[in-house]
């Protein structure tokens, strides 16, 4: 009989390298931590770029930023086609350096620093406009939620098969004004809403999480990170559909160039945007549902991690204490 074991090389590889993206987000956490409630996103978020993309180059992978910050001429460093590493197999990149910068800004829950990897190609190439979306957790009937469904009956299903009320169903949606039927309907069927002002990465991962109280995540928010959501999802056998939007037919275009041969108005399946073996990794910068954020201390700094891969299912969460005296980087 032939043995179909993966050699043991690649095995404990992939499960280094899991491990070496925590460094990687802890890092551009470090760095925004010093702009919390400072209210300059833009420097929170160039703080982490940097600090991110100084990171990636201890990473042992041949790796191609496809989900990052912009275009060549948009973004300095981890810009959409740049490549990262210090060499090693081929990887296709998901970052998003600060998930939240308003969030981190203010000093409000939930801003993380977020990184995915998965083999070549097994990303969608997402352009940079919304994605509808919709999130459940792992345990559940295939299809148990579809995104051409209405709301009220994704959640009189979800709550027949989580044994639930739908009382006791909480969705969970960005605070737009686009989302105003959807609150409404959510809470005519009886359901509870919990409202975010940013960040959707985090509140996606939630829905896929025993502890967040979540159920459900449902909206529109920005197709990269709907990527990196799905990598998440993946790793923790959820479920999740995304459907790209588009303003005009330039927007359309795009995607389709960035997608051959794909319909750009298909309704994704998780597999659509993140297939293969996918890692993913987040570090908390402000505390939330999901993880703590940075303690700052006069000596030293402890960080809360996320660690995740789709190829075990394992979930770790890390805690980091770094020391500012032995650090490589200097604390601000």
């Amino acid at each position: 009989m032939s043995d179909t074991r993966e050699p043991k090389q690649f095995v404990v590889s992939d499960r280094n390298l899991a491990l070496e993206l925590v460094r990687v987000t802890e890092a551009a956490a470090l760095a925004s931590a010093h702009w919390t409630g400072r209210g300059q996103k833009n420097d929170a978020d160039g703080a982490a770029v940097e600090a991110m993309r100084i990171a990636f180059d201890t990473v042992a992978i041949d790796g191609t930023v496809v989900i990052g910050e912009g275009e060549m001429d948009e973004a300095p460093m981890l810009y959409i086609g740049e490549k990262v590493g210090a060499g090693g197999p081929a990887m296709d990149i998901a970052v998003d350096p600060l998930e939240g910068t308003n969030l981190c800004a203010k000093d409000m829950p939930n801003a993380l620093t977020v990184v995915a990897l998965a083999e070549k190609g097994n990303f969608l190439h997402a352009p940079d406009v919304y994605m509808d979306k919709i999130v459940v957790g792992p345990n559940l009937p295939d299809g148990v939620v579809d995104l051409e469904s209405s709301i009220e009956a994704n959640l009189r299903n979800l709550a027949k098969a989580k044994n639930k009320s739908i009382s006791d169903i909480v969705l969970c949606t960005l605070e737009r004004d686009r989302h105003a039927e959807l609150i409404a309907k959510t809470r005519e069927a009886g359901a509870r809403v919990r409202l975010l002002s940013d960040g959707d990465v985090a509140a996606a991962i939630a829905a896929c999480m025993d502890n967040s109280q979540v159920d459900i995540y449902a909206g529109s928010g920005g197709a990269p990170e709907g990527v990196l959501a799905a990598a998440a999802v993946r790793c923790v056998n959820g479920q999740m559909q995304g459907r790209l939007l588009f303003e005009d037919d330039a927007q359309r275009q795009r995607a389709l160039k960035m997608n051959p041969g794909k319909d750009p108005d298909r309704k994704l399946g998780l597999h659509d945007m993140a297939a293969g073996s996918v890692l993913f990794s987040a570090t908390g910068v402000t505390s939330g549902f999901l993880l703590r954020g940075i303690h700052r201390y006069t000596t030293h700094a402890v960080t809360h991690s996320l660690v995740m891969r789709s190829k075990s299912g394992t979930v770790r969460f890390i805690e980091g204490h770094h020391n500012f005296n032995t650090k490589t980087w200097t604390p601000q």
